[in-house]
């Protein structure tokens, strides 16, 4: 076969400054599956990319390219509309559990497709295997049968979604190119793209604890997202939401687990509920869904009982009981006061020391490590109060957890003003 392209001038048109064509776009990503282009040439790219970006229409091309290097989802054929959410990812951000049943059971279907942990933030498909029996793992009949049955399904995506993105995205987490918007938003939506969905909402997450921590890129990440999607057919729209504090008072796989059936149960944090509500009428606004209030399903438990199905269909036991750690200890508060700090950030790398995350993708995870929080900031806490209980199944890392959490909290006298990022900071799309 004679190649239309050379890697080598695809990649010095890039590093150049130059616009790649569509032709050599779409060239290069089936020539990067095929094995034609090398990976050493695909990281010289992808620096090439890092260091002098793409403009909207290359980044459109670049995601379409992606998706067609593999098969894409489609969900037609069932009788209520499809309707996705993704987050960029945080600490404590658990708002997948409870949105996807409570979405389900207003009427559209959610095939959410998760993946695993990585560093200091938490992996949907982590959380859920805390649960004795679940499964992660399902054929494509089964995730539309599932999906048929219950109105949703969260589960792994098959090797056959997107394969470009999944080499790539190995070469970028080893060449120091993650950081790049192009890259970032079209692997994050060939994936979103290809699972079929009609409507998709982002989160896109700010603040120390998130993978975009200034507002300004976070936005540009999410406006770069939203146009992508809606170019590809696929409703789309965002929500920068705050990460400067964790989300709810657990950080862990089975206490965020935890957490998110008290949501279902009608209870559960502020914070929590108020994310998944929110997110919830958006989806269902996209979809044309807006006759049921999604905060009723939890008033009335519909949620729940969607909940307690979509588990049962995976293989998993919702009545069982949820890993317990084995060894736990507080961190108490020296001095009475108001709490102004709680790091996002520094609670998700205390949280996988813990056990509760991994630092490379084939390490397991503890499914009961992870952190309790008993105050947030603007909370009046009196001397000797916990602050946070760290809980793992290895004394031995209580060592490097409380030392990632060095100025984690700070405690100002009484009356001392909090500032906080809003929870829902911008709407885009």
């Amino acid at each position: 076969m004679v190649e239309r392209f050379a890697a080598a001038d695809v990649i010095r048109a890039k590093r150049d400054k130059g616009v790649l064509s569509p032709e050599q776009i779409d060239w290069v990503i089936d020539a990067y599956v095929r094995g034609v282009v090398a990976e050493e040439q695909m990281a010289a790219l992808a620096m090439s990319i890092f260091l002098n970006g793409m403009n909207d229409d290359e980044i459109v091309q670049w995601t379409d390219a992606m998706i067609r290097s593999g098969e894409r989802m489609d969900f037609s054929a069932l009788d209520r509309p499809t309707v996705d959410k993704h987050s960029t990812g945080g600490v404590g951000d658990k708002i997948t559990l409870p949105l996807v049943p409570v979405v389900a059971a207003c009427g559209a279907a959610v095939p959410q497709l998760s993946g695993r942990g990585l560093g200091h933030t938490g992996g949907t498909l982590d959380k859920l295997e805390a649960i004795k029996g679940w499964r992660a793992g399902l054929t494509a009949e089964e995730m539309f049968n599932v999906l048929q049955e219950v109105g949703c399904v969260i589960c792994a995506a098959g090797p056959g979604l997107a394969p470009a993105d999944k080499k790539l995205y190995a070469l970028r987490d080893v060449t120091a190119t993650v950081e790049s918007i192009p890259l970032i938003a079209s692997s994050i939506m060939s994936k979103k793209i290809a699972e079929g969905a009609s409507g998709l909402v982002l989160d896109v997450k700010t603040g120390s604890g998130a993978f975009m921590s200034d507002p300004l890129q976070a936005r540009k990440l999410a406006e770069t997202m939203v146009r992508i999607g809606n170019d590809s057919g696929v409703r789309t729209k965002a929500l920068i939401t705050a990460m400067d504090v964790p989300l709810g008072l657990m950080v862990g796989n089975a206490l965020e687990v935890q957490e998110s059936v008290d949501v279902l149960a009608g209870g559960g944090p502020a914070d929590i509920i108020a994310l998944t509500v929110t997110f919830a009428r958006e989806m269902l606004e996209l979809v044309g869904l807006t006759d049921i209030d999604p905060a009723e399903t939890l008033r009335d438990g519909s949620a729940m009982d969607v909940w307690n199905r979509m588990i049962g269909a995976q293989g998993g036991d919702p009545a069982a009981p949820l890993p317990v750690a084995k060894h736990s200890q507080q961190i108490l508060a020296s001095n009475g006061g108001v709490l102004t700090q709680l790091d996002a950030l520094k609670v998700g790398v205390a949280a996988w020391r813990l056990g509760a995350g991994r630092a490379r993708k084939e390490d397991p995870v503890s499914a009961g490590a992870g952190i309790q929080i008993h105050a947030k900031p603007g909370d009046q806490i009196a001397a000797g109060d916990p602050i946070l209980t760290l809980y793992t199944d290895d004394e031995d890392r209580f060592a490097g957890a409380l030392s990632a959490l060095d100025g984690a909290t700070d405690i100002g006298p009484t009356g001392t003003p909090i500032t906080r990022l809003p929870l829902i900071i911008e709407r885009i799309g």
